[in-house]
């Protein structure tokens, strides 16, 4: 077993060896927006079944992620996250060489699995190996990672798909992932464990009712809200999906030996609310690029590659505005950073979804993508660093595991939502087209008719509407931040300063 001072002996290269493997995962959450009307056209499906390829990977990237945290303190980070990227890897490997949309979408599913063991590991091995006083600058290059990868893999995607294919977003993930298996191998540490028991009836709830409730949300456009089988209904999924995850917290509130989800963590103030915070920035980041990329390439006639783009500002300003950040969030209360991040992408998406247009000048477009890279700047960092800050050592894991699930429900419901209200705004402004979304056009990855460009363009931006308002609750949300406990950082006598860092 490590000490504590090996454990924090080289922290940082750890932790960049880590965020290799983090980076990808989370690229592959967005990365499909910006082939979908290559899928269409390739398998000759609807929007629907191409919105599940993104759906099925953040579904079962969520649902694990409570057992794959606990996992990990169990036998180990560095282990789980190994075997997750080994998993992640070969999937990817998979994904570039199916022949359907069913098996694309079994493919995404195993990827999903994949991830769902990695991402744990990054959180709580941060939570292990720095100190609290180190904690935010930490977390910065951690938030700054997921804040980056959501919007460079639209970007990737796009320059693979125009110069390669669509298979190539998938292959593209198997170098990378061979370089961040063997970077984790040489630099992360081997941790301490702890012996862990599993709730497999509260596994079996949260994972039945999460799928039924997504399922309903995401498939109730295309079966009009009704019936889907014999007595099966859209509403009878969705209900059920609510009942189970209500059992599931009722559940989770009895069992006295070791639950799943811990509902001690939610004592503290600023878990819970980050936990909120980070649902509705998980939620908006996935929503909001299906209807602009859909906009671009469908009404503008932009190739994947320029569509993408769109979004370069956003990358760039992010990724620069991360150091400056992460030196605030060690001295600085987090409702302040976090707060203006997430008023500044609530104005982003409104202002978005109020401009977009047929003839809208791209410059124009760019004005609200610039201002979301500030938000993403000043969202994940505060947000990841106010729940983690005063996690116990022991549940390390566990409350790393319920904020990346939150954070993944998140964007599973806004996958699903988007899609049905995508679904719906152009079955009213577009009635004549197939499946809502799969006209000749949009399928075909072209330009629409100039007679359809109208109603498809405000069919995309009133969309938007529902990412900018699920935020709101977010920024509500941070606003309400407690100032953390300042600990004193460590003295000069590091053995002892070190192991007061790691109880902390």
């Amino acid at each position: 077993m490590a000490s504590p001072q090996e454990e924090v002996k080289r922290p940082w290269p750890a932790l960049w060896a880590l965020v290799v493997g983090f980076f990808m995962i989370l690229v592959d959450s967005t990365i499909v927006s910006v082939a979908t009307p290559s899928i269409l056209n390739d398998f000759g499906t609807d929007v629907g079944n191409v919105i599940w390829v993104t759906s099925a990977y953040l579904l079962a990237y969520a649902v694990p992620l409570l057992v794959t945290g606990r996992l990990g303190d169990r036998i180990g980070p560095k282990k789980m996250y190994l075997t997750g990227l080994t998993v992640f890897t070969l999937a990817s490997l998979w994904c570039g060489l199916t022949n359907s949309i069913a098996m694309l979408i079994v493919a995404r599913v195993v990827q999903g699995l994949g991830a769902s063991m990695v991402t744990p590991q990054t959180m709580a091995v941060i939570t292990r190996i720095f100190p609290p006083d180190q904690r935010g600058k930490a977390m910065s290059l951690w938030g700054a990672t997921a804040g980056v990868a959501v919007l460079v893999g639209p970007i990737l995607g796009g320059v693979l798909v125009d110069g390669l294919g669509w298979q190539w977003i998938f292959f593209v993930n198997v170098p990378v992932g061979v370089i961040g298996f063997v970077l984790a191998m040489r630099l992360v540490p081997n941790l301490p464990t702890n012996e862990h028991k599993f709730d497999l009836l509260g596994v079996a709830l949260s994972t039945v009712g999460l799928f039924l409730l997504v399922f309903g949300i995401q498939e109730g456009q295309k079966y009009d809200w009704g019936q889907i089988s014999g007595p099966i209904s859209v509403w009878s999924l969705i209900i059920a999906g609510l009942v189970l995850l209500g059992l599931f917290a009722f559940w989770q509130s009895r069992n006295r030996n070791e639950p799943l989800l811990p509902l001690a963590l939610f004592r503290d103030r600023n878990f819970s609310l980050a936990n909120v915070s980070i649902t509705t920035v998980g939620f908006a980041v996935t929503a909001m690029a299906f209807p602009l990329m859909l906009y671009a390439q469908s009404v503008r006639g932009l190739s994947p590659t320029k569509a993408a783009l769109l979004l370069a500002p956003m990358a760039v300003i992010s990724g620069a505005l991360a150091p400056f950040v992460g030196r605030l969030v060690d001295t600085t209360p987090p409702r302040y950073i976090a707060g203006f991040g997430l008023a500044c992408n609530v104005v982003a998406m409104f202002w978005l979804s109020q401009i977009i247009s047929p003839d809208l000048p791209i410059w124009q477009l760019l004005l609200p993508m610039a201002l979301m890279g500030v938000a993403n700047g000043f969202m994940w960092a505060p947000i990841g660093s106010t729940a983690t800050r005063n996690l116990p050592m022991h549940q390390a894991g566990a409350g790393a595991g319920v904020y990346n699930t939150t954070r993944q429900v998140g964007a599973v419901l806004g996958s699903a939502g988007i899609a049905v209200l995508m679904e719906s705004r152009l079955a009213h402004y577009l009635p004549g087209m197939s499946g809502g979304m799969g006209g000749e056009g949009a399928a075909a990855g072209g330009k629409l008719p100039e007679a359809a460009r109208q109603g498809f363009s405000d069919a995309m931006a009133q969309s938007l509407i529902l990412p900018a308002a699920v935020l709101v609750i977010g920024l509500v949300a941070a606003l309400f931040f407690a100032n953390p406990v300042r600990r004193q950082p460590p003295t000069a006598a590091a053995a002892s300063g070190d192991r007061e860092g790691l109880r902390g």
